[in-house]
């Protein structure tokens, strides 16, 4: 990926840890409120998932009722994708390469975690123009991305107190971070990314952000909250484009949507059930 960025995610030993986890503990968070924006910003059910992994992301999008297609640079990670929902449709795209793919075909990308691994704002940029080609002029994109904030506090599912020196890193620096759900312990290595600096790379991949979300915990989630309830561990962006239509007055930023009851994937499409184990219990 260049400027000597190893992605960890190319590793089989982190594939196979990574291809059992679903949307445990801080995961959660990240996912909760999906349906609800999509259901507000996406028209249509044509989607891909950018940076698919084992294809816990593009699984999510289908049970949703989308058409998705995962992609990911990933050999292993794709692999097990295939292995774990073989009728579903999953690409490798080497270096991000998404030439092959049809222009003004998506009403929606989802990109959940992907651009912590983007190491510089030139390839950030290059990556988010390709992806606005690919929506339709209505479609959106929503990026899921790591606050800053992740990398300097204990969570429910991930801890950073062995790297006191995250609290130093400036953005693009690499920061790490170790999952606690899954059996493999070796840090995870990512790139701290602030707000600001995101801004400028949608303002130049001619984006425009829509809405931006920073989803916290509530007391009344069966998880064991760390941080979850004060800090947001993710911010969620809803990119668009200039399409003369389903602009709003000005990009709307908010705490996520858990003020109300956290929303259900049950309430957002009651002919399936995705992921009914959210339901169970977790300490």
């Amino acid at each position: 990926m260049g400027e000597g960025f190893s992605n960890v995610y190319e590793d089989g030993r982190r594939a196979e840890a990574y291809a059992k986890l679903e949307f445990p503990g801080t995961y959660y968070l990240a996912y909760r409120d999906l349906p609800a924006i999509f259901s507000e910003h996406v028209r249509g059910r044509s989607a891909l998932d950018f940076g698919c992994g084992t294809g816990r992301s593009t699984r999510f999008l289908r049970a949703l009722g989308y058409e998705a297609v995962g992609v990911d640079i990933a050999r292993n990670m794709v692999k097990k994708a295939r292995a774990r929902d073989p009728e579903g449709e999953y690409h490798i795209v080497p270096d991000g390469d998404l030439s092959a793919f049809p222009a003004g075909a998506y009403d929606l990308v989802l990109s959940a975690f992907t651009f912590d691994n983007i190491p510089t704002r030139e390839k950030k940029v290059a990556l988010f123009r390709t992806l606005r080609r690919l929506i339709r002029p209505t479609g959106k994109i929503v990026s899921v991305v790591s606050s800053p904030g992740i990398y300097v506090h204990e969570w429910a599912s991930f801890t950073t107190k062995a790297f006191p020196e995250n609290r130093n890193a400036r953005n693009g620096d690499r920061v790490r971070i170790v999952m606690l759900d899954v059996e493999d312990s070796r840090p995870v290595v990512d790139i701290v990314w602030t707000d600001e600096a995101y801004r400028e790379v949608y303002e130049r991949a001619d984006l425009i952000p829509l809405e931006t979300l920073r989803p916290l915990g509530t007391e009344e989630e069966p998880y064991s909250w760390v941080s979850e309830t004060k800090i947001a561990p993710w911010v969620i962006y809803v990119l668009g484009v200039d399409a003369g239509q389903d602009r709003p007055p000005a990009p709307r930023e908010t705490g996520g949507r858990a003020s109300a009851p956290p929303f259900s994937i049950e309430r957002a499409s009651p002919r399936v059930r995705p992921f009914g184990r959210w339901s169970a219990r977790r300490s």
